[in-house]
């Protein structure tokens, strides 16, 4: 038997076949669409390449063809959807729908703003403290609907909805009141207070690449330790698969229902701090959703809610985001990143119907075989 027919027949794999193939059908679709509306396919694959590896295709062998820029600027922009793509994917694995990640996102920022601007402490206090704000920010953003889920059974996509309109006013109400804020920002962060570094900036030709990468890997390894490796992480899987049967073991339903949102919430609240203090600067007045939330959403599905897919996957979103500005520069519609994207979701969303698919494919064959 092949290794495709092996690769078919082993379910295991289709966490991995099953995204392969919905990125490659969104990609084709994409550029058929190209195609047909007159559009250079090539020009907007260039674009993607040298948005996430520097590398400029048109200038292959000279001193023009990498700039370290677009490698810095793309790995910030993926920073944050990561964020959000771990807060999701710790919602759904403990059976719940986190789609407020873009509510706890801004409160999380905000919160690493006030703390980044009002405090003057030594670097090594201040720093954990913005972030452990914004942690804590974004945690406090999950309480309510998780309490309300545990405590009511309302469901949490209703008030996680709601609440991220809520985050957005009250975000931007409480910037505005800092001192020496304006309509549209705040004044910087205290240097202490920021992850951004000259070390980075240098490294990768000035781009806003800043020290958040690192607590961005700690978190996809603290979200796999949680999940996988202990019996805390068990019982919010079991709490989430069936709290009937949860409850009747002894386990205590609505604390975990409680911490699950809690912890999503603390891991996009971080996701914040990536943009205030790191990508930015500086708080901002928004007004509306950058959708960095629902980016994270797309992320854990196709990431299967694990560490590495997540972590692949925020990669990927984030290519696909910050090649946009170069696209339409090349006048090439950004609309095209996002017809990408959105297809990935749709195909992920099929997961079922692809693998029924491969059952059968294989199953032919094996038929064929005997």
């Amino acid at each position: 038997m092949s290794k495709l027919k092996h690769l078919l027949l082993d379910e295991s794999k289709y966490k991995i076949t099953v995204p392969i193939i919905a990125i490659l059908l969104s990609f084709l679709i994409a550029t058929i669409v190209m195609v047909f509306t007159g559009i250079n396919p090539v020009g907007a694959f260039k674009a993607l390449i040298r948005t996430m590896t520097g590398i400029n295709m048109d200038q292959l062998f000279t001193d023009k063809m990498y700039n370290a820029r677009y490698l810095g600027e793309f790995l910030t922009t993926a920073l944050p959807i990561t964020m959000t793509g771990i807060a999701v994917a710790f919602a759904f694995r403990t059976g719940l729908f986190n789609i407020g990640a873009e509510g706890q996102l801004m409160v999380g920022a905000m919160a690493a703003t006030i703390v980044s601007i009002l405090l003057d402490l030594p670097m090594i206090v201040h720093l954990p403290l913005v972030v452990l704000s914004a942690a804590a920010a974004g945690a406090a953003w999950g309480f309510v609907p998780g309490f309300l889920k545990a405590r009511f059974n309302v469901h949490e996509v209703v008030v996680t909805i709601m609440m991220n309109y809520t985050a957005l006013h009250m975000s931007n109400y409480v910037l505005k009141s800092l001192p020496g804020s304006d309509q549209v920002k705040t004044v910087k962060s205290l240097p202490s207070g920021t992850f951004q570094s000259d070390f980075l900036k240098a490294l990768t030709n000035n781009s806003r690449f800043h020290w958040g990468f690192v607590v961005v890997i700690l978190s996809l390894i603290i979200f796999w330790f949680i999940i996988e490796k202990t019996s805390f992480g068990f019982e919010l899987r079991s709490v989430g698969f069936n709290p009937h049967a949860s409850r009747y073991a002894g386990m205590k339903v609505t604390r975990n229902m409680v911490f699950s949102m809690m912890i999503s919430g603390a891991f996009a609240g971080i996701g914040g701090a990536m943009l205030s203090i790191g990508t930015f600067n500086y708080g901002r007045v928004l007004v509306g959703f950058e959708n960095y939330g629902f980016d994270g959403i797309a992320v854990a599905l196709l990431g299967g809610n694990t560490a590495v897919g997540v972590f692949l996957s925020g990669l990927l979103f984030g290519g696909l985001k910050s090649a946009q500005p170069l696209m339409q520069a090349n006048q090439i519609p950004m609309e095209i990143a996002k017809i990408i994207s959105s297809l990935i979701v749709l195909f992920v969303a099929m997961k079922y119907g692809f693998e029924m698919l491969l059952r059968l494919y294989a199953k032919q064959q094996l038929k064929e075989e005997e």
